[in-house]
Parts: C-alpha cells; structure tokens; sequence
C-alpha cells in the first residue's frame, strides 16, 4: 500500500498543502491550511467504488486503467 505525505508549506502570499510538486489553493492561516490538508487526506484513504479513470502524463500520452475502490493510500500530514 502506498503512503502518501501533505506537506504545509508558506505559498503565494499565505500557506498551503503540497503533495510532492503540487499545491493546493493558497489559505490566509497555517491552521486553515493544515485543516484542508487532513481533511484531504481522510478524502484520500475513503474507499470508493471501482471505475474506469482516463489520464495524461508528462509525455501527453493518455492513458486508460481500471481504479480499483478499495486500493487507498494511506495518507498524512506533515506541519
């Protein structure tokens, strides 16, 4: 199982969470932003239904695959 890890880290003015070179949307306080950030990690453990998911790497190429519902990472915060 993979674990993934948020990272609260000062951006554009104000805090957000990273995931590895991601960020979120900017939140004015580290507190608003560490409270999305461990809200979107419970989101990211939640089981969910199996579907079908169609995705673009970094190449363009797009792919297609099955998302199994019950394949979550485990998933935490790093402040």
């Amino acid at each position: 199982m993979a674990t993934i890890h948020y990272k609260i880290v000062q951006h554009d003015g104000g805090w957000a969470y990273k995931l590895d070179d991601v960020f979120s949307e900017s939140f004015r306080t580290h507190e608003q932003a560490l409270h999305a950030a461990r809200r979107a990690a419970r989101e990211q453990e939640r089981p969910d239904e199996t579907s079908a998911i169609l995705w673009e790497d970094a190449e363009g190429k797009w792919h297609e695959e099955l998302a199994r519902g019950d394949d979550r990472p485990i998933a935490d915060v790093d402040d």
